[in-house]
């Protein structure tokens, strides 16, 4: 779908208008801070209308809509709460939602007021996501680009993305850690993993963690791919927290490093320091 249809507030007004009518006199604005597997627009003062901005994205709307309702109410932090499902037209190809809107700020340093209880808060989060029913749940997948499957299915491109380092000593190193990481598997009845747990994703408000948003990569399979946080953000006691309050084995925490080490080699961030973040992959 890309550069094939432009999802912009006019589209936005004519999906609304066609299938929602009791909606269409609603403001419509975009929101400023964009996703990049969805589109994400005001519609009033208390909802949102995400649109996926491409194909391969399309799949993510049915399994929000059916599977958050369902684990909102064993998860401690407020999730997305769907209303309404919209249905393709010819202008725009794929399902989109609905959704309440909820307030909070992107995370960042400086809108947290202690990052040790974040960190606890997120764990709690995460611990809690891994307690959930998962009866009839997605498995792990292309759908969510194997997030919570086996790390092997990116051996390659991680492999040559480590060729590619000029420093042969730090090649040798980050080659060692992925090797670790695939060495083992999630052995236990796989959990829910959200599949995304990045700063973009997690919400503050009055400086606190308030709610985790973007399930789109939500399955269930192995838990060390919602880790990376970790190494990305996280840092000094606030780490040890993390680590302590989700008790998981090192086996875990080691598959942890391999989907960090992938995500900073060859999915990186606009605007991360990757250096830093390798110094601290390698240091653990």
């Amino acid at each position: 779908m890309k550069n094939s249809v432009q999802i912009n507030e006019k589209l936005v007004h004519n999906l609304i208008f066609s299938q929602f009518p009791k909606l269409a006199d609603l403001k419509i604005k975009a929101v400023s801070n964009q996703g990049w597997d969805n589109r994400t627009f005001h519609l009033g003062d208390n909802m949102l209308v995400r649109l996926p901005s491409d194909a391969m994205y399309a799949s993510q709307v049915k399994k929000e809509y059916y599977w958050l309702p369902k684990l909102r109410s064993c998860l401690p932090l407020e999730i997305p709460k769907p209303i309404a499902m919209g249905n393709p037209t010819p202008e725009y190809p794929f399902h989109w939602l609905i959704n309440e809107w909820l307030e909070g700020d992107t995370s960042a340093v400086d809108r947290i007021d202690d990052l040790g209880k974040f960190a606890i808060s997120l764990a709690e989060f995460i611990k809690s996501l891994h307690q959930c029913d998962t009866k009839g749940a997605p498995l792990a997948g292309p759908d969510n680009f194997y997030r919570g499957g086996s790390l092997s299915i990116y051996d390659a491109d991680t492999r040559k993305a480590i060729a590619q380092l000029k420093d042969k000593n730090l090649s040798r190193s980050l080659t060692a850690i992925w090797e670790k990481a695939l060495s083992s598997s999630w052995e236990k009845s796989p959990v829910w993993v959200h599949g995304d747990i990045a700063i973009g994703n997690l919400l503050v408000t009055n400086g606190k963690l308030s709610a985790v948003i973007d399930f789109g990569q939500l399955a269930i399979g192995d838990p060390a791919c919602d880790l990376v946080i970790y190494w990305t953000f996280l840092s000094g006691e606030s780490q040890g927290m993390f680590r302590k309050t989700l008790n998981l084995d090192n086996d875990t925490w080691d598959r942890a490093r391999g989907w960090a080490l992938w995500k900073i080699l060859c999915a990186p961030i606009a605007g991360t320091d990757c250096g830093k973040i390798i110094d601290g992959i390698i240091a653990e």
